[in-house]
């Protein structure tokens, strides 16, 4: 998929490191290998499970192998400076809720962007809304995600933000 690529190769070519799950398979496989490929750095947070699968990635330049899904979470929250959340399935769901949960709670202050590329997103916006709407969240969030609709936005806040 060209969106994986182009945002792994743009990652490299700014000197950002990237920190993901470490697997094979999916929009983030892509957006790993294009990082390596254009020389960037890789760093994959892998769970023991995944490991035993078969699905561990050879392209990281460095691998933190983990005991579960909940430690991998933890430390990619821990190494991470900044949370960029693509279209993905129920994995990028739940590391995106532990995200922002976390960040709510005041255990981070680390950005996360949500790339509602083709309006992937657009239905979580509405849900949201409509929890702010029943008071289910406040009005004026300290800490919520920033949506974005392309990669040139998501790049703009990459460079401008101070990560």
């Amino acid at each position: 998929m060209q969106l994986g690529d182009t945002l792994g190769k743009w990652l490299a070519e700014h000197g950002y490191t990237l920190v993901y799950g470490g697997a094979t398979g999916g929009l983030m496989s892509r957006v790993s290998n294009a990082a390596r490929e254009a020389g960037g750095e890789v760093v994959g947070v892998v769970p023991q499970r995944i490991i035993r699968s078969g699905r561990l990635a050879h392209n990281c330049t460095k691998i933190y192998k983990v005991a579960s899904m909940s430690r991998r979470k933890q430390k990619m929250r821990e190494i991470a400076d900044c949370f960029v959340c693509l279209p993905g399935s129920y994995g990028t769901l739940d590391e995106m809720f532990d995200v922002i949960a976390s960040g709510t709670v005041g255990e981070h202050h680390k950005p996360i962007i949500i790339l509602n590329y083709k309006g992937f997103y657009e239905g979580l916006r509405i849900e949201a809304a409509h929890m702010r709407e029943l008071r289910f969240l406040p009005q004026h969030e300290a800490y919520s995600p920033i949506y974005v609709s392309t990669l040139d936005e998501l790049f703009e806040i990459l460079l401008t933000q101070t990560i």
